[in-house]
Formats: C-alpha cells, sequence, structure tokens
C-alpha cells in the first residue's frame, strides 16, 4: 500500500529526517509532504504582494500564502503527524490538527508529556499521541504491513 504523510509542526528540530529515514529504512512505500520549514521564508511569504508597515498584516498575508500549500497538502494527505516541540508554542500546528479533525483526516500527536494539559482537545480528535519518532515510524509501518 502507497501513503501520503503530512509532516506539520515544530520545524527546529530533526523529528521529520528520523522518521523520514525510519520509514525508508523499512522500505516503506510513502510519499512525505510538509509546510514549509525555512522559517524565515515562510515568514517572508506574503511579502509578495508588497510591503507592510505593521507585522500584524506582514504575518497576516503570509499565514494565507502559507495556507494555500498547507490546506492542499492536508487535503491530499492519508495521515498527518503534528509536532509540538519544546521551544515555542506552535498555534499553526495545533490549527493543522484541528483542520485534519474538521476534514476526517487521522492525525498522530507528537509531543512530550509536559504538554499534555494544554493539548488534550488536540490529543483527544488524535489516533494516537506518541512521544518519539520511533514510535511514529512503528505506528506508519503497522498501519501499511499488517
Amino acid at each position: 500500500m502507497s501513503f501520503k504523510v503530512y509532516l506539520s509542526g515544530e520545524i527546529h528540530t530533526n523529528w521529520r529526517e528520523e522518521i523520514i529515514s525510519g520509514c525508508k529504512a523499512l522500505n516503506l512505500d510513502i510519499e512525505f509532504y510538509s509546510a514549509v520549514t525555512d522559517h524565515d521564508a515562510s515568514d517572508a511569504a506574503g511579502d509578495l504582494l508588497g510591503a507592510e508597515d505593521k507585522n500584524f498584516w506582514r504575518d497576516h498575508k503570509s499565514a494565507k500564502v502559507n495556507s494555500i500549500r498547507t490546506k492542499n497538502l492536508i487535503k491530499k494527505c492519508d495521515l498527518a503527524i503534528v509536532r509540538f516541540g519544546d521551544q515555542y508554542k506552535q498555534w499553526n500546528a495545533a490549527f493543522d490538527a484541528g483542520y485534519c479533525a474538521a476534514l476526517g483526516k487521522p492525525y498522530i500527536t507528537l509531543h512530550g508529556e509536559d504538554i499534555i494539559h494544554p493539548l488534550k482537545e488536540v490529543d483527544a480528535a488524535a489516533m494516537a499521541w506518541a512521544t518519539t519518532t520511533k514510535q511514529i515510524v512503528t505506528i506508519i509501518n503497522y498501519t501499511l504491513t499488517a
């Protein structure tokens, strides 16, 4: 079985690469997609529409431009992995999880135990909550080969 997996959330660690390499090592037939992971490029996506004096409007335009990619890739995926990291609050990841839930797209959350409480609603709609990328790879392997 072929699978399309969308990788959402935290962009400051190598969790995406760990999942991709883990799935490749198992020879799983997966296409991986992701939001723009270059922070500066993502923040500047709206600059294509002209400069703004206020950061709110720059961020607003960039969020809309970025959502073209995000919405289409979430619609296209069979499974989303939504990572919440330790360093920053990933409101965009929470939004992606909500969008998955609204579309009926299965998703797995990936985060530490220290943020269980603020993510309780996000986790409640997820198909699983994992704390390691190895757990994610194991779930994907099971899903595709069981």
